[in-house]
């Protein structure tokens, strides 16, 4: 565990360095988020974030690699994370064009669709599904690569699409890694094997990137991640819970904290946790594909009536915007994470009453406390102006 903290403050760190040089770079190569009439920021505000993000990455892995514990893990331990970066670099570099020269939507998909045939080619892929009977379901290649492909072309775009208002898309990602971690550790624990897993490493990797990266994005930002960032680290995110069904087996996966077999969930938790931690803007995508379809439409025109334009909307500021949403995607991640390891009364108890908080953090909050009229300190400390990024999508 020491050993991943070690990683976690090294990526953040280095994060947090970088985004001085990632946002210079910025400036002298014009990648900046212009003001539209979209907008409501007040002024230009560079773009490339996704630079300091991946440079965090790469530190955290080669300063693993030289860890006493960590450095003599299982040979794919490190195989599979380098493979997972080498595609988080290709993906960042087509992140980066984008945020300079504005590449058009079927050119991007073309580098993400590159960068998980290069995951796919390095043996990181979903091969298997299995029942509680102990019945499994193996994947031929060509079934087990349209699945990953689905999977993290989905998760990629996904947090791209919720990267809307200042430290929205850091702070869930890095929520997300967090509870992803600590499914991938209390699996190793409750299984007593070896504790070094790509998981675990990439997630921990993952959260220190997004906790540096937010100093300077949250709200005011100073720096936007931009699709750089935005693809990379849903990129991460999803081939980190692939690489589960790569590294452990089926056994491992269906024992539960109680040693007994466990249901469904910890066994499509994989495939599900991207999509599960994500469902929130995933609703948000699907809904405004919808809206704007029926309104004749393209589906990709921009408007501001997503989930967090709602949130303003009904009286929370940017700050205490992004962070009941930050709130409902640690509210998810957790609390499927929590189901999948253990049973009992007390974990939906405890779910039960994170729900119950955060729906009155979101509808009961803006009416007890406005922005500019806080009477407590969490209010005070959560409100702001109510300024908002460019939107991704």
């Amino acid at each position: 565990m020491r050993e991943y903290l070690v990683v976690f403050l090294v990526a953040a760190a280095v994060t947090y360095l970088l985004t001085v040089v990632a946002r210079e770079i910025a400036l002298r190569t014009g990648a900046v988020a212009a003001v539209r009439d979209r907008d409501v920021h007040a002024e230009p505000i560079p773009y490339l974030g996704g630079l300091a993000m991946l440079g965090g990455l790469v530190a955290a892995y080669f300063v693993a690699r030289e860890l006493p514990f960590l450095s003599t893990s299982n040979v794919f331990t490190f195989s599979d994370a380098g493979a997972v970066l080498l595609a988080g670099a290709l993906i960042c570099g087509v992140g980066v064009l984008d945020d300079i020269f504005e590449l058009d939507a079927l050119t991007k998909f073309g580098g993400q669709v590159l960068a998980v045939g290069l995951l796919v080619y390095s043996g990181i892929q979903f091969r298997f599904f299995f029942a509680p009977n102990d019945v499994q379901f193996s994947l031929d290649p060509g079934q087990g690569a349209l699945l990953t492909a689905l999977i993290v072309v989905a998760t990629v775009n996904a947090v791209n699409f919720v990267d809307g208002l200042d430290g929205l898309a850091a702070g869930v990602v890095g929520i997300s890694a967090l509870a992803f971690f600590v499914y991938c550790y209390e699996i190793t624990r409750i299984n007593e094997v070896d504790r070094a897993t790509t998981g675990a490493f990439l997630s921990a990797a993952l959260a220190g990137v997004c906790v540096g990266f937010l100093v300077h994005n949250f709200h005011p930002a100073r720096l936007f991640m931009g699709d750089s960032g935005s693809m990379l680290i849903g990129l991460v995110l999803s081939a980190s819970a692939i690489t589960v069904t790569t590294q452990f087996s089926s056994e491992d996966i269906a024992l539960g904290a109680d040693g007994a077999r466990a249901s469904w969930l910890p066994m499509l938790l994989p495939v599900a946790l991207p999509i599960l931690i994500l469902i929130v803007p995933l609703m948000d995508l699907v809904l405004a594909v919808v809206r704007r379809t029926r309104a004749g439409r393209s589906p990709f025109a921009p408007d501001k009536q997503h989930l967090h334009h709602r949130l303003l909307e009904i009286g929370h500021s940017h700050r205490r915007a992004v962070v009941i949403m930050w709130v409902w995607a640690g509210l998810i991640a957790f609390a499927t994470v929590l189901a999948s390891l253990y049973t009992g009364p007390r974990v939906w108890a405890t779910v039960s009453a994170g729900f119950a908080a955060a729906l009155l953090l979101t509808f009961v909050l803006p009416i007890l406390h406005r922005p500019g009229h806080a009477a407590d300190p969490l209010s005070a400390a959560l409100s702001g102006a109510d300024e908002e990024p460019s939107e991704t999508l």
